[in-house]
């Protein structure tokens, strides 16, 4: 298992180097000005349609763009937002943090393209409707073999792998809850996981988003209640601990001393990688869930995406990552959501550790559901619905593995296989910037 661990660490050195860098923020780079620096000027009416269907009978019939969104959220905020977090932290040092907001702002922009694309690009079999970057690849590129690999890549990254490190972070979690740390007990966490996992995912994307929809907005609610809680507890601190975040992102004596080179290196590989863990955007994750939502036309869901990117690295990724520095718990010397626990059990008390440990597992059960199901949407792209039960069961399969396998394995393949889902898609929204751009005029010139 080490070698295997100090394998994929290698590869990500370099896949996570100047490689992904130039990529993930100079195509977010690229788009935001392609777009008019689009998330600064339409963030707050991506707000105003996120929220919209819930003051509103709808009519219509699918899925909204709040119900989209939140299986979009779902998948987005889990283990990257606590586990994520503290690992970045732990690795790259309290600049990281720093990367994570810089990549995020860029992500705005990509994941509206993203979303847009898949609107564009969407099918419609029977009574259900698909899309994807498999989808815009295919037929908006024209490149069946890219569109192929995107979507293995996807299956391994989230459906498989992706879900290890979900039900991985579950088991750390209640281990330190309880103070069990028995292989028995992991099982049978990973068991019972599978169990209502599967229970959800055999509904398709109806249940998963009604589920999202009733569980996101109450679980994130609960964690930001949560976090600023402890953030007023040490309100003399907060100011502090934000330029600290600032000045280690630039400066090597701020961050801890070192070489330059490494200490900002580290910083920015541990960024970007647990920022995109976290968010997805330039992923090529989300546009899944995007594609389903019913809206007259595509920049709408664009906005939408947004927002989703803005809740879970802004709001919910800053809140851990301060609630982790405030309490100095990346110092001490544990590892992934065990960090994050800490702090809130320095934060909070006794009841800080059950607290993260409930949140994680609502966090990280829907994040499960999210990305089996889509991983689910290229199997059938490449399979058909054929090849439906026999993922299914894998999926299952690696959850229950996940609640066994060492944490730090488990993380560096995560990053290795996002990698390989990254670049197809970035190809895509370089190669169609015409298309997402034709489609926002339309918008900006009948829609508003």
């Amino acid at each position: 298992m080490e070698f295997l661990t100090t394998t994929f660490e290698q590869i990500n050195s370099f896949l996570w180097g100047p490689v992904m860098l130039l990529f993930l923020l100079g195509t977010g780079l690229w788009l935001t000005i392609q777009l008019g620096f689009i998330q600064v000027r339409f963030l707050g009416e991506g707000f105003k349609r996120t929220f919209a269907p819930l003051f509103k009978k709808q009519e219509e019939d699918g899925i909204n763009s709040f119900k989209a969104l939140a299986t979009s959220i779902s998948a987005q905020v889990g283990t990257g937002n606590l586990a994520g977090v503290a690992t970045a932290i732990a690795a790259g040092g309290p600049g990281a943090i720093f990367w994570m907001w810089i990549s995020s702002f860029f992500g705005m922009a990509t994941i509206f393209a993203e979303a847009v694309l898949s609107q564009v690009y969407k099918v419609k079999k029977g009574d259900q409707v698909y899309g994807g970057p498999a989808y815009y690849i295919r037929d908006g590129l024209g490149s069946r073999w890219l569109a192929g690999f995107f979507a293995i890549a996807i299956i391994f990254a989230l459906g498989f792998v992706g879900n290890m490190v979900q039900s991985n972070a579950i088991t750390v979690a209640m281990n330190e809850a309880i103070g069990n740390h028995s292989q028995f007990f992991n099982v049978t966490l990973g068991l019972f996981i599978a169990f209502f996992v599967g229970l959800i995912l055999f509904g398709g994307i109806s249940r998963i988003s009604t589920f999202a929809g009733n569980v996101v907005p109450v679980m994130a609610l609960l964690y930001i209640i949560g976090s600023l809680v402890i953030l007023f507890l040490h309100a003399d601190q907060v100011i502090p601990t934000l330029k600290l975040i600032v000045q280690s992102a630039i400066s090597p004596e701020a961050a801890g001393g070192g070489v330059l080179g490494a200490t900002i290196k580290e910083a920015v590989r541990y960024g970007i990688a647990r920022g995109l863990f976290s968010n997805e955007a330039g992923m090529g994750s989300t546009p899944h869930a995007h594609a389903v939502a019913n809206v007259k036309h595509p920049a709408q869901q664009g906005l939408v995406a947004m927002v989703g990117v803005f809740i879970d690295t802004v709001v919910i990724c800053t809140l851990t990552a301060m609630v982790v520095l405030l309490t100095d718990a990346h110092k001490s010397g544990l590892e992934a959501s065990a960090i994050t626990q800490e702090g809130f059990a320095r934060g909070l008390g006794s009841f800080g550790t059950p607290f993260i440990a409930i949140c994680l597992l609502f966090f990280a059960f829907t994040t499960i559901l999210g990305w089996a199901y889509f991983g689910e949407v290229n199997v059938k792209f490449l399979f058909g619905e054929k090849g439906v039960p026999f993922y299914r069961s894998i999926v299952l399969t690696c959850i229950v593995l996940g609640a066994l396998v060492q944490v730090d394995f488990v993380w560096e393949m995560a990053d290795t296989f996002n990698a390989l889902m990254v670049i197809p898609n970035i190809l895509a929204l370089l190669g169609l910037t015409k298309m997402i751009k034709k489609t926002w005029k339309t918008y900006l010139h009948d829609f508003r």
